[in-house]
């Protein structure tokens, strides 16, 4: 396909400057633009070309919306130079291209994240043990864990506390929280309506606190979370959560080493 490095450098635009596609077509329409949104999202999803002069048109278009975006200028097309496949240019991304990727290449892109760690299914390590004794003491629980989360399970890379290894990914509470760019905090599951009914909580271990924090892979994708739990209900202020964050960085740094 022609155009790659163009397009491979819009990418790069796009996502360092957080532009979503309906403000892209929306922009490059108004300005002109022949081509329809549809043939717009599969060229710079590496799925068709643009004739030159819509190519440059749509560098223009993101030029001008991301004026501080450190990837620009975009070229234009006479200018472009051997490069990356746009392919090659989306994946380079990491969690930042997700916006090209739909919900299922999304999803296999976070699993490959975690199978680069080279740590699933790997026997506990002081270095990831000492992090959830930390968070156990500090925050006062029964339990502190270390996952990671792959299409099927939770594994536990350290685990403090009544908590099942491998379990089962839909039963958990982890695996909401890595649905989610933020903490996820249940301060008491019994006045929670999406945890109020969960096995984990009518049952063993009995959890009525939760307190997770995603984890993420150096390419930006959540592949797992440190979470400290109890079963009793507690109060978790913001700044409960600052602990809680600088604990997770250490742990990513680890997951990354």
């Amino acid at each position: 396909m022609r155009g790659g490095p163009q397009r491979g450098l819009m990418i790069q635009a796009i996502a360092a400057a957080a532009l979503t596609m309906d403000v892209i077509t929306d922009r490059y329409l108004t300005s002109g633009g022949a081509a329809s949104p549809e043939a717009v999202n599969k060229y710079l999803s590496g799925l068709g070309d643009l004739p030159s002069r819509e190519s440059d048109r749509l560098a223009d278009t993101v030029n001008d919306l991301g004026r501080k975006s450190p990837a620009l200028p975009v070229p234009y097309l006479k200018e472009d130079t051997a490069g990356d496949s746009p392919e090659q240019s989306r994946r380079s991304l990491g969690a930042s291209g997700a916006f090209l990727l739909s919900d299922s290449e999304q999803e296999q892109a976070r699993i490959d994240a975690v199978t680069r760690t080279n740590l699933l299914d790997t026997p506990p390590e002081e270095r990831f043990d000492r992090i959830t004794h930390t968070a156990q003491r500090h925050f006062e629980v029964s339990t502190a864990i270390v996952t990671l989360i792959d299409d099927k399970r939770q594994f536990l890379k350290s685990g403090i506390g009544p908590v099942e290894q491998n379990m089962p990914r839909a039963r958990s509470f982890c695996n909401t929280t890595i649905r989610t760019p933020s903490p996820l905090i249940v301060r008491d599951t019994f006045h929670d309506e999406h945890f109020r009914w969960n096995p984990l909580v009518l049952g063993e271990p009995f959890i009525r606190f939760y307190a997770g924090y995603p984890l993420r892979s150096p390419d930006g994708w959540i592949i797992g979370t440190l979470c400290v739990i109890d079963q009793h209900a507690r109060t978790f202020s913001d700044a409960d959560e600052h602990p809680l964050r600088r604990l997770a960085k250490i742990t990513e740094h680890e997951l990354a080493a």
